[in-house]
């Protein structure tokens, strides 16, 4: 397999998207570098807006920008644009239903050497809350790309979280569709489900293989779109599997794990363990290791299962 960061591909498919629609512009707040727009601000410089260390004017630009007819872009670190410039978001975006998306990078602890302050492990439990939000979480560079081009012909506000650390490649380009709302079954299991987002898909196939030399069958289930969460794939695993182990890069307050909880509870409730950051900030160190140290790991996944099975 190869490995792409997710922000790469969102680089890459704002350049080819702009191409095909004149009326997308693209904001960013002094970071167009790290968050790859910068390849799209190379072929379309007049519909590229730096705004510098301003992410609050950003959004609300982004927002005018939109209700003049354009489809904006509005990039910058997770935790910037989900804490800093919440108010915009919610009250300028999201309350007028703006043609606003708000495409993040360096998300999670996989930011690594950056450290606890701008560890966004908060973001999908901010965004998910607010009305007429969107969130979608790739789990490789494809889905990234499946994404930008869905959120494209999506008419309204989509937060899209996205990362710093390459990762492997889990989908087929010409095979996969993604559709806003619909989760992904990727393996077959009626002993547990792992239900994942983000760079923790892979973690949970890997799982799936290990456990799967040991007679224990995991339905892996990616779901790239937290809200609106896919009801439908939910109420299937939890009527066909023994019990669910949720996986994210986010707190496991407020996150997937939440969200999955919150909906079986009231419809048909189930054990859910989650999997995720519990309760504490990250902290500066290599990525890898950070992920090893808060147990977002295939072996960690496997542990929970055996543990509970």
């Amino acid at each position: 397999m190869s490995k792409k960061a997710t922000r790469q591909a969102y680089g890459e498919a704002l350049a080819e998207l702009g191409k095909i629609n004149k009326h997308i512009v693209v904001l960013d707040a002094d970071l167009a570098k790290s968050t790859k727009t910068n390849i799209f601000q190379k072929e379309f410089k007049n519909r590229h807006f730096d705004m510098g260390i301003s992410e609050a004017d950003m959004i609300g630009t982004a927002a005018g920008l939109a209700a003049c007819g354009n489809i904006a872009f509005a990039s910058t670190f997770a935790l910037f644009a989900a804490g800093r410039a919440y108010e915009q978001i919610r009250n300028t975006v999201a309350y007028s239903k703006l043609n606003v998306k708000i495409a993040v990078t360096h998300a999670g602890i996989s930011v690594g050497e950056d450290g606890g302050s701008h560890q966004a492990i908060e973001d999908i439990a901010l965004m998910r809350v607010i009305p007429n939000m969107v969130v979608l979480s790739p789990a490789d560079a494809i889905e990234t790309k499946k994404m930008i081009y869905a959120a494209v012909e999506y008419d309204g506000p989509v937060y899209i979280r996205m990362g710093r650390l390459d990762v492997e490649t889990i989908f087929d380009e010409n095979n996969y569709e993604f559709e806003i709302g619909k989760a992904n079954t990727l393996t077959e299991g009626n002993d547990v489900t792992i239900i994942s987002t983000g760079l923790m898909t892979y973690e949970a196939l890997t799982a799936a293989k290990e456990l799967e030399k040991e007679n224990i069958f995991a339905r892996v289930i990616n779901f790239g779109t937290i809200k609106p969460i896919d009801g439908e794939s939910l109420l299937k695993a939890a009527k066909e599997t023994k019990f669910i182990v949720t996986a994210e890069e986010h707190s496991v307050i407020g996150g997937l794990g939440s969200a999955v909880s919150e909906y079986l509870s009231e419809i048909y409730p189930t054990k859910i363990i989650k999997i995720g950051i519990n309760d504490e900030f990250g902290q500066s160190g290599k990525a890898l290791e950070l992920l090893e140290k808060y147990g977002l790991t295939s072996t960690n996944i496997i542990k929970t299962i055996k543990n509970n099975i």
